[in-house]
């Protein structure tokens, strides 16, 4: 499945998986090499602990790498917003509930939906998707169906709108 990103987010997948493949791995390893020095591996709690990192830096590196093939990077400031869009930020009014909402649509690493940034590939942004203004559209949920009525799309950038940016510390393995 192609993974539509921003760049700053293809940025920091991409250097998750150089950390965790070129210094973390590298580190837990020799950890393992260490403990196993120290005899009997089968009561050896170091040993089993660095054995257990390994695997999950493995499997992270595996789902990183495939996130990496599938990625589609995308520059929403070069992209008009005059019908929703990967990178539109877009105010709805909740016909139900006459309440604004506020989404933005970006990528599944990117989505944070506390704060209303949405992964392209949820149900309510492929409901949105290439509608404008005005437009009213509806999404079936568990709950039952709802509808929505666009009131603005503009451009924000997604890594403006985020709280939780990852760094070299959340990509270690404790």
């Amino acid at each position: 499945m192609i993974e539509p990103m921003s760049i700053e987010g293809y940025d920091i997948l991409v250097e998750e998986f150089k950390y965790l493949l070129e210094e973390e791995k590298s580190k837990v390893a020799q950890e393992k090499l260490v403990a196993a020095a120290q005899g009997d591996r089968s009561e050896n709690a170091d040993y089993h602990a660095a054995k257990e990192k390994l695997r999950f830096i493995d499997k992270r590196l595996f789902y990183l790498n495939k996130m990496i093939q599938n990625s589609k990077i995308i520059d929403p400031s070069l992209h008009a917003h005059s019908k929703v869009s990967f990178g539109s930020t877009v105010s709805v009014i909740n016909i139900d509930t006459d309440e604004e909402e506020v989404y933005t649509l970006c990528g599944v690493l990117e989505s944070e939906p506390e704060r209303g940034l949405i992964s392209v590939h949820s149900p309510l942004a492929k409901a949105m998707i290439g509608k404008e203004a005005d437009d009213e559209f509806k999404v079936p949920l568990p709950k039952g169906v709802k509808e929505y009525e666009i009131q603005a799309i503009k451009y924000v950038n997604i890594f403006s709108l985020k709280k939780n940016i990852r760094t070299k510390k959340e990509f270690t393995f404790h």
